[in-house]
């Protein structure tokens, strides 16, 4: 048997229960992992309070994010030995190519159980060996928010040296699209409301900061900070409502990737002249493949980054972990660990 944990109702945080449930058996073409660490994202809030897409079997293991090593594997697998550390993307079907709607059917913490537990199993096929040098709390803060940094920079926007990148937040899809374009030799900005989060941002290598709150017009302080500079690239997990504002911090020809609605929703259509006049490329990011993590894994371990990790919760403490992520005093990941 194993410790779980599970969605249960789906009525908020509080639906949130233990389990004690069998070890799962690998079947044809996966592995059985033992689950070391697992981190939260933004999604698995709105999945307890049924807030993602329909509502989950109340017996769904939750989170998408997670490192194991290899403890089992079913027929027919290859190239892999026990005790090897494993990621794998959290679309554990989306292998490469183009994004479909399909991938959503093999969702890890959504369609599929997930990380939090202490055994799981995935397909072989999206399994991505951990580099040695890569630590193993590093390797379980990837699968979502870097990944999805990775798309949104390399695999859409396409990011040169040269470039400027401006992520709104201090969240783990911020902060690792911080540290992963620093690595990659670009400009980082970042907004926040906390000048304390601000200045952690500034050491951990960002270029200019911008408290929005302070500055009503932030666009026009970032333009300032800048020498009147503007954003050639965008990961904005903010969304439509403060999309205004994000045209006017960004350059000509600027890429604007979506990734979250965290300011909520907009009741009127964008600004074309602004979206037109600067000839912008706005684009939906869901996440990524196991591609582009890969990709995304491999600059890690050659350039020695290591996601920021904001907290530690123990297994039994996992409700508390998530309720520190709702509270949103958080920057970077927020990791739940098993012993």
């Amino acid at each position: 048997m194993m410790r779980a944990f599970e969605m249960g109702p789906q009525g908020g945080l509080s639906s949130l229960r233990s389990a004690n449930r069998p070890i799962p058996e690998p079947a044809a073409n996966e592995l059985l992992l033992k689950v070391h660490a697992a981190c939260l994202n933004h999604r698995d809030l709105l999945a307890l309070k049924g807030q993602y897409g329909a509502i989950k079997p109340e017996d769904r293991v939750p989170l998408s994010d997670g490192v194991g090593t290899i403890v089992g594997m079913g027929n027919a697998v290859s190239g892999f030995s026990e005790g090897q550390r494993i990621v794998a993307p959290h679309f554990v079907s989306w292998i490469h190519g183009l994004y479909s709607p399909a991938i959503f059917a093999q969702d890890l913490g959504i369609s599929r159980n997930g990380w939090l537990a202490e055994y799981i199993t995935i397909p072989a096929d999206a399994a991505i060996v951990v580099p040695d040098n890569v630590n193993t709390e590093s390797a379980a803060t990837l699968a979502a928010a870097a990944t999805t940094a990775w798309h949104c920079m390399v695999s859409f926007g396409g990011l040169k040296p040269s470039d400027l990148v401006l992520v709104p937040g201090t969240g783990g899809v911020s902060i690792v699209t911080l540290q992963l374009a620093k690595a990659m030799g670009a400009q980082v900005v970042i907004t926040s409301s906390s000048d304390e989060k601000l200045e952690t941002c500034r050491a951990i290598g960002a270029d200019f900061t911008v408290n929005y709150r302070s500055h009503s017009d932030w666009p026009k302080a970032l333009l300032e900070a800048t020498g009147g500079r503007a954003a050639d690239i965008v990961v904005d997990t903010v969304g439509l409502a403060s999309i205004e504002q994000t045209i006017d911090a960004s350059a000509p020809n600027g890429r604007i990737a979506l990734i979250g609605g965290l300011a909520g929703m907009i009741d009127k259509s964008p600004n074309m002249s602004g979206i037109l006049g600067k000839n912008l490329t706005l684009k939906g990011i869901t996440s990524g493949s196991r591609a582009m993590m890969q990709e995304m894994l491999n600059l890690v371990a050659e350039k020695g980054i290591e996601p920021l990790v904001d907290s530690r919760f123990a297994s039994d403490d996992a409700p508390a972990a998530f309720a520190h992520l709702t509270s949103g005093n958080h920057m970077g990941k927020v990791m739940i660990t098993f012993t």
